[in-house]
């Protein structure tokens, strides 16, 4: 069964990782060059906190495989969304300080709105821009889940109806061809390019956002520990927390069960382990 096939108008949604670039490679050895000329779009959504190295690879997968992905990022007007490039994309998380200014608050483990508005609705809103995915003609909508991702997979199949899931069909098709780590780890060795990010047991420690919250602690110490620049950005954004529409800076968090990213600024030089009980980390439907 193919499972990669392209059925009418399909969106594959490119994380800018190696399991999302898999899938891609996958879908345009499937298809024929005319089936993905009518049908496929590619879309990267950047939140301008990628890590420089994902957005190299985004460029060269476009480069190497002689396809155009649509480089999308999230603006606070009527639009929602404006198309830019590899060479205008945002670097200093500036949509994303942009979402959090207009929500007032900051995203955290329970309302988890950055990956929803800067990635899954500007996605959404630029399709209706183009007269595409309608309530009555609805999208396909790949996203690179691996069939050993059995917790996130089984959340996407059991997702209940939101506002968004009328204008878009979720597909995963690596989990649906029983795709693992492996296959995609094997296929990259094999590659003349690669994402020059390390991978750890098969997890990318600085795929998406280079810092995000749903990281697990001590991988998020870690980098921290090798460049304390990345994280300039966090600490600011907990200090500079918007209320009643003004920064008040009082201390809010991006989560409260373990240090702030200025604690983990200061804490960087230090030799104790400041994370023993809180290393788990949270699936995030970025994808990588």
């Amino acid at each position: 069964m193919n499972h990669y096939r392209l059925r009418g108008k399909t969106v594959v949604s490119f994380s800018g990782g190696r399991t999302s670039a898999y899938m891609l490679f996958m879908v345009l050895l499937h298809n024929t060059a005319e089936d993905i000329s009518k049908y496929l779009l590619i879309i990267f959504a950047n939140t301008g906190k990628e890590h420089p190295a994902t957005l190299e690879f985004v460029r060269a997968c476009a480069d190497r495989w002689a396809i155009r992905i649509i480089w999308l990022e999230f603006r606070d007007n009527d639009e929602g969304f404006a198309v830019v490039d590899f060479e205008t994309a945002s670097r200093q998380g500036e949509p994303f300080e942009a979402l959090i200014r207009k929500r007032k608050y900051l995203p955290n483990p329970v309302t988890r709105f950055c990956t929803i508005d800067l990635k899954i609705r500007i996605i959404h809103k630029y399709l209706r821009s183009l007269g595409l995915s309608t309530e009555e003609s609805p999208v396909d909508m790949m996203t690179g889940i691996r069939a050993d991702e059995p917790r996130r997979v089984a959340k996407i199949r059991t997702r209940k109806s939101t506002s968004e899931s009328k204008w878009a069909s979720m597909a995963m098709p690596l989990a649906d061809a029983g795709v693992g780590v492996q296959d995609v780890t094997e296929f990259w060795a094999a590659q003349p390019f690669d994402l020059m990010l390390p991978t750890i047991n098969g997890r990318t420690l600085e795929g998406n956002c280079d810092l995000c919250f749903l990281k697990g602690a001590k991988q998020v110490y870690s980098i921290i520990a090798s460049d304390r620049t990345k994280a300039l950005w966090w600490a600011r954004m907990e200090s500079e927390v918007v209320s009643g529409g003004k920064f008040t800076g009082d201390g809010a968090r991006f989560r409260f069960d373990r240090p702030s990213y200025q604690q983990m600024i200061d804490y960087s030089d230090t030799q104790f382990d400041m994370f023993a009980d809180h290393d788990e980390e949270i699936a995030c439907f970025c994808g990588d």
